[in-house]
């Protein structure tokens, strides 16, 4: 995984050295403890903030450079807003606030963990420190020279200063997990595709092993044999062969049907013979963004040792335009039985979950199955890239799947199914086209997607706009977001975990 700062938690004193963060309510209100370690430099805040016209406003921050009366290099106080307004992924948030303040020059912070209503408890000093380790998140192993003056992140150490130090450790020790899987989702979007391609995606997820999580790896020859022909024309292309990984946890009851999360992951995608142009392509070595997450969700549960039975299942594949490449007008038949008519062979990533689905649905009978993928260009221009696109059969599983995303900030939206759209991929010669032409194109995408998935409960979340290039947030600087693992975590946890 990408380095990241040393994280400690230790009891709140008066820092000799480093850089101290500070949280201030709105309208300058500071906790006890913190006014008591600011001492004499109070009034220097104080005056400072008036000059700069800063009063605590959320994610705002007061910056200053050798704050006299103290020993620190640097102060900088960090705007927590009106704690009546306040949510608890705020927190998430602000602990994110803080490390952006921080200097990659420093190599020694304090976040002084208190509000202006009080010390934080456990739960929530683990949430700031989430939000910190994401902030700190970068991916530049592949540079060979830094900035001047920019400390390696293994060299920065970031302590955390709280009320009930032991308390917070245990709880950081479930969020650790989350935050670890968010990193190897990203570090997986952000590597280049000559680097990781199907065989050395899956090689990378086989890592899970050592958490407990038991890997299972389908070569060309397994997937032939089972008939996974929608899969295998994709990648029929590539000079790199295709795999299809299955992960397994097992932390709930014996015989308790498993809850399924599946993944597209196309390592690159040029289009194949409907090639795409030249401009921008280079992006579309984060066509895996779904399978990445899958990975990282499976590596959260297994470290938080999560009590349920999951899958994660991922189709890995190049869509590449050789002599050997499929071609529209092909029809393929997929593992269902089910034949495809080739349109479009950009069209690949539905290819792709269209057998893993029903491989997963067929096998393992799972409660519910979720499948992720970077579908549409159609879905970021109706929500951008704000929110991820959601198609669902199941009322309850949207509900849920609503919820997360507001307790999370992965925000989904749902779309709509319905048959009049799913007459829109039907074929003249197969039993349907793998697209529905240029009106609705996420939702037909859905609508194919949907016919692999039988009765079982099923959501589609077509994360285009928010799997890799979105927008940046407190909490992620990175090309690659990682996008979806906290989300699915958190309705594990919240929703089917006993």
């Amino acid at each position: 995984m990408a380095e990241a700062p040393k994280l400690f938690f230790a009891p709140i004193a008066v820092p000799g050295s480093g850089v101290l963060v500070v949280f201030t309510d709105a309208d300058l209100r500071f906790g006890a403890r913190t006014r008591a370690v600011l001492g004499s430099a109070l009034d220097m805040v104080t005056r400072a903030a008036k000059a700069d016209r800063f009063t605590g406003k959320s994610g705002s921050a007061l910056d200053v450079v050798a704050p006299a009366g103290m020993k620190v290099s640097r102060l900088v106080v960090v705007g927590a807003g009106k704690a009546a307004e306040r949510k608890p992924q705020d927190l998430v948030k602000l602990g994110g606030a803080a490390m952006g303040r921080i200097p990659l020059a420093a190599s020694d912070a304090t976040i002084l963990l208190e509000l202006g209503d009080g010390v934080v408890k456990p739960d929530a000093a683990a949430d700031v420190a989430l939000g910190a380790t994401l902030r700190a998140y970068s991916f530049d192993r592949y540079k060979t020279k830094r900035k001047e003056g920019e400390e390696p992140a293994a060299k920065r150490r970031v302590t955390l200063a709280v009320a009930d130090v032991a308390g917070a450790r245990r709880a950081w020790g479930a969020r650790r997990g989350i935050a670890d899987g968010v990193v190897l989702a990203r570090d997986l979007v952000n590597e280049p595709p000559n680097v990781l391609f199907p065989v050395e995606f899956a090689r990378r997820a086989a890592g899970l092993r050592k958490l407990g999580v038991g890997v299972e790896i389908l070569d060309v020859k397994a997937m032939t044999k089972l008939g996974m022909g929608a899969l295998l024309g994709v990648g029929q292309g590539s000079a790199r062969d295709s795999r299809v990984v299955v992960m397994r946890w097992n932390g709930g009851k014996k015989g308790t049907p498993p809850l399924a999360f599946i993944g597209k992951g196309v390592c690159f995608d040029t289009g194949g013979i409907s090639i795409k142009p030249a401009a921008g392509m280079e992006d579309m070595k984060g066509d895996m963004a779904g399978a990445a997450c899958v990975v990282g969700l499976m590596h959260a549960l297994a470290s938080r040792r999560a009590k349920v039975n999951a899958i994660g299942a991922i189709g890995l594949v190049e869509n590449m335009p050789d002599g050997n490449a499929q071609r529209p007008g092909d029809i393929v038949t997929s593992m269902s039985g089910q034949t495809i008519e080739i349109i479009n062979t950009d069209a690949e990533g539905r290819l792709v979950l269209a057998d893993v689905c029903h491989y997963v649905n067929t096998r393992f009978k799972p409660a519910f199955m979720i499948d992720l993928a970077t579908l549409t260009g159609a879905i970021i221009v109706a929500l951008g890239q704000e929110y991820a696109g959601m198609f669902a059969n199941d009322d309850k599983l949207a509900e849920r799947l609503t919820q997360a995303g507001l307790d999370t900030g992965e925000r989904v939206w749902r779309m709509p199914l319905g048959p009049e759209y799913d007459k829109m991929i039907d074929s003249k010669f197969a039993d349907m086209k793998n697209t529905g032409g240029r009106f609705g194109g996420s939702i037909t995408a859905a609508q194919f997607i949907g016919r692999f998935v039988g009765k079982t409960p099923w959501a589609h979340l077509d994360i285009a706009g928010t799997g890799f290039a979105s927008s940046n947030s407190d909490i992620n600087k990175s090309w690659g977001s990682g996008w979806g693992v906290r989300l699915l975590d958190r309705l594990v946890a919240e929703e089917y975990e006993g």
